[in-house]
């Protein structure tokens, strides 16, 4: 019994730290005081859209740094076959991107994500934002 709590315990430690390894600290999201907290039961692809000091968009998807969006269509589309294989018959079996954008990257940038996120056959997005500073 021990041993098999051991074997769940570790697993889902793995699957925590993977999750928290997708989100780019340094970016500051934007604030609404609407947001909510997400559904973290669905299968997700985690896209963070940073602003350079460079004054440079850089688009980045499973640890990999894009310098445009449309070169992120292909791994997005394959994250997109793979989770939904593994999405069951839950209350959202749709696979969705979400969008992490930096509160000082211009509304262009963000469009182009999501443009590349429709190609890659995704057609449900969201975006992260915080309620409070």
């Amino acid at each position: 019994m021990i041993d098999v709590l051991l074997v769940i315990l570790i697993f889902f430690m793995t699957i925590t730290s993977t999750q928290v390894l997708k989100v780019d600290k340094s970016i500051s999201l934007p604030i609404s005081p609407n947001a909510q907290k997400k559904d973290n039961s669905r299968a997700e692809a985690i896209v963070n859209v940073r602003w350079t000091d460079g004054r440079r968009a850089q688009f980045v998807f499973d640890d990999r740094v894009y310098p445009q969006a449309s070169a992120m269509v292909e791994p997005l589309r394959s994250a997109r076959i793979t989770g939904e294989k593994n999405i069951t018959a839950d209350e959202n079996p749709t696979f969705r991107a979400v969008i992490r954008g930096d509160r000082d990257v211009p509304a262009l940038h963000v469009s182009q994500a999501m443009n590349a996120c429709a190609e890659a056959g995704i057609s449900d997005i969201s975006f992260s934002a915080v309620n409070k500073e």
